[in-house]
């Protein structure tokens, strides 16, 4: 294969991953300088590509904001958006979450959904210890053509949905609980060991994936319509 990147030293930007799978790359922000960050963006934007940076540390976002002018920041995703050549969005997603403290991670997969081309409708604090918030929403959400669900603690709210719909399901575990949680280890066990069959399930707090995941289905589905 003699498929194109840049080779900045640090890093090598697959530039041909637009052509290749649709969508392009995206810049995981966190074990990066500011200084790093820069030379990725300006290269991305130089090439015609819209960036997203994800896992954007507080000391980054001042300098990125100084370099680049129409750079969009999402401060609870913690994700930022440099958008030249803006997606049409179509289809829906509907993202839900256990309780507040998911909201984070939620916004994480908001922000990855929309960059890629989804639109996206969300369903904040509707977890188990209130079930009655989930069912208000329940009609509202099966009219999505996948659902994202964010929770911690026991992790609970994604075979509830699961058990309650007719498409896909993406769970993700967040890191959000008391101690026996271990960090969203437990809602992870949770979520794996389900007897709601079809759902799939994320790493814990990764709601970059599972946002790229639901655009991809989603959009399969809306153009197929």
């Amino acid at each position: 294969m003699n498929e194109k990147y840049i080779d900045l030293d640090f890093a090598k930007l697959d530039i041909e991953r637009q052509k290749r799978r649709g969508c392009s790359e995206a810049v995981f922000c966190e074990c990066k300088t500011p200084e790093q960050l820069v030379k990725i963006f300006t290269e991305f934007e130089n090439n015609g590509q819209n960036v997203l940076g994800t896992r954007v540390l507080p000391e980054q976002i001042s300098v990125l904001k100084d370099k680049f002018a129409n750079l969009r920041y999402n401060e609870k995703a913690r994700v930022v958006t440099l958008v030249n050549s803006p997606v049409e969005k179509i289809g829906e997603i509907a993202i839900c979450t256990g309780g507040t403290g998911d909201i984070p991670v939620a916004e994480e997969a908001a922000e990855t959904a929309e960059f890629y081309g989804s639109c996206v409708k969300k369903y904040y604090d509707i977890g188990v210890a209130g079930i009655h918030r989930l069912f208000d929403k329940i009609d509202d959400i099966r009219k999505a053509n996948v659902v994202i669900a964010a929770a911690g603690m026991e992790g609970a709210l994604g075979g509830i949905i699961t058990g309650l719909v007719d498409i896909p399901v993406i769970a993700v575990p967040t890191s959000v609980g008391y101690g026996s949680s271990m960090h969203g280890l437990s809602a992870l066990l949770t979520m794996l060991n389900s007897c709601a069959e079809g759902m799939t399930v994320v790493n814990i707090d990764n709601g970059f994936n599972a946002g790229y995941s639901a655009c991809r289905i989603n959009r399969k589905i809306a153009g197929e319509k």
